[in-house]
């Protein structure tokens, strides 16, 4: 028998738990490292900001000071300090003037990407975003591209509170260019279905927080009939079940009053007693204003129509969406105070 056949494999429990320390170890080293790193360019974004401003953020900046310190400071330590990076540290210390209140679960990449937004409500709205969903640098990147923050946050005009939470899960439009499918490319509805569940991480990441996929084409039948939901979700911020039904054509009445029913359903034969009242989203290509103005759709508080994107449209297109949509909440607003 040879050497080699004579060695014996580590014990397995021993080796995940070698593996575990590494790992952790690791893991701490770089929260400390991302730590000290944040602090720094703090720092040297403040440092940078009082010589320069005085403290005024409308004073005009010393471009060739900055383009002297990045020659000086990447002679004596390398890459990271040329003078774009140099600005990214002086917008990060406007943007984050408060040292101890920075959030270390995120990189310096979150922090350059949020720092470049125009408002404090911004900037705080995708930072606790991306700590509360896990987003990485690159999906912050493509949530702020399709105005994620606007998309969803239109919906607070609604008359109160409660009602604004319940809103704010649903966006319109929402956006499946992660799909890979095109634009004008004919498409049935278990086909879009399909693809949704084939990139099921991209969905809930466009979906929102606290949605957990429960099942698609989920069965319920009462004594005479038996009925088909296109997909079941669960929101556990909002403790109830989302479902969704998807439509490839233009919104319809019969739309509308088939997720009526399944909601009326779920009520009845699936909500758990602790579980808040299920709230119903019809999925379309096109959105028909009469049938949103006119329908149930104007009284009813958990049901709701949204048209979906196949493609990541311009920002000028995207606003245009969402100030139509602002204005079709405004006059169900308007209708239901006047009732």
């Amino acid at each position: 028998m040879s050497k080699k056949q004579n060695i014996q494999k580590p014990n397995q429990n021993l080796l995940l738990a070698i593996k575990q320390i590494i790992e952790t170890a690791r893991a701490k080293a770089y929260r400390a490292v991302n730590t000290y790193l944040l602090e720094s360019y703090w720092h040297i974004g403040k440092l940078i900001v009082e010589h320069e401003q005085h403290g005024s953020k409308r004073a005009d900046y010393g471009k060739s000071l900055l383009k002297e310190l990045a020659a000086e400071l990447t002679r004596e330590f390398g890459r990271g300090f040329d003078d774009s990076n140099l600005r990214n540290m002086r917008t990060f210390y406007l943007a984050f003037p408060i040292c101890d209140a920075l959030r270390h679960e995120l990189s310096w990449t979150h922090y350059r990407t949020i720092s470049r937004l125009d408002s404090e409500e911004k900037r705080l709205y995708y930072l606790n975003q991306s700590i509360d969903n896990g987003w990485n640098s690159r999906e912050l990147e493509r949530n702020i591209n399709t105005l994620y923050f606007e998309r969803t946050v239109v919906t607070k005009s609604l008359p109160s509170k409660k009602q604004a939470a319940e809103k704010a899960i649903v966006k319109d439009p929402y956006i499946f260019e992660f799909l890979g499918l095109k634009q004008n490319e004919k498409l049935n509805e278990r086909k879009l279905e399909s693809s949704l569940i084939n990139h099921i991480q991209k969905f809930l990441l466009e979906l929102g927080k606290g949605f957990a996929f429960v099942e698609r084409q989920q069965h319920i039948s009462t004594d005479t009939s038996d009925f088909y939901i296109d997909l079941v979700f669960y929101n556990y911020h909002l403790k109830c079940f989302v479902l969704i039904d998807l439509k490839t054509g233009k919104l319809s009445h019969q739309d509308i009053g088939q997720m009526d029913m399944y909601v009326r359903m779920y009520e009845d034969l699936k909500k758990g007693k602790d579980d808040n009242p299920t709230i119903g989203i019809v999925l379309c290509a096109e959105k028909d204003e009469a049938v949103v103005k006119y329908s149930v759709l104007a009284e009813n508080k958990r049901l709701f129509a949204s048209k979906y994107l196949m493609y990541l449209p311009k920002e000028e297109e995207l606003k245009q969406l969402i100030e139509k949509d602002r204005a079709l909440i405004e006059g169900k607003k308007k209708n239901v105070a006047k009732k």
